[in-house]
């Protein structure tokens, strides 16, 4: 990965796994932080995706032409792949977080875990998130 800082003193070339949260945000209101923030992370080509993002995106959305422009959006991204290990080490992220009484949706584990076998930071508004462990992050700074 190629490193250099910007944007609160993360790795400037890190990949950034953008969660369901920030792009309805980012869709809501055009003025908001999050919505900024992705614009500028689409510029610099830093956003990378998952297929379950995808899905909960499209899954939620009324306007059928409203959804073939996300879809269309989210397919011009890098699409991280899921595979089996993959979903078993989600699973083993949420049987260790239940023996603590921690429940976490297999949705937001599952990113999670994307982000981790890519070397990904998650970029989130979802206190989900909060109650993973050691999950690498990206924070957004006012510029």
């Amino acid at each position: 990965m190629r490193n250099s800082t910007e944007h609160g003193g993360q790795s400037k070339m890190s990949n950034i796994l953008v969660d369901t949260s920030v792009w309805i945000e980012g869709f809501r209101h055009a003025e908001s932080e999050a919505q900024r923030t992705l614009t500028y992370l689409l510029q610099e080509e830093r956003i990378v995706t998952a297929g379950v993002v995808i899905a909960e995106l499209l899954q939620g959305e009324k306007s059928e032409r409203r959804a073939v422009e996300i879809e269309s959006l989210m397919l011009s991204l890098p699409v991280l792949p899921d595979e089996e290990n993959t979903w078993t080490s989600a699973a083993r992220i949420s049987r260790s977080l239940r023996r603590s009484g921690i429940v976490v949706p297999l949705t937001d584990l599952l990113i999670a875990q994307l982000a981790i076998e890519n070397d990904c930071l998650i970029y989130t508004l979802d206190s989900h998130f909060d109650r993973i462990p050691d999950l690498p992050r990206f924070t957004p700074t006012s510029r």
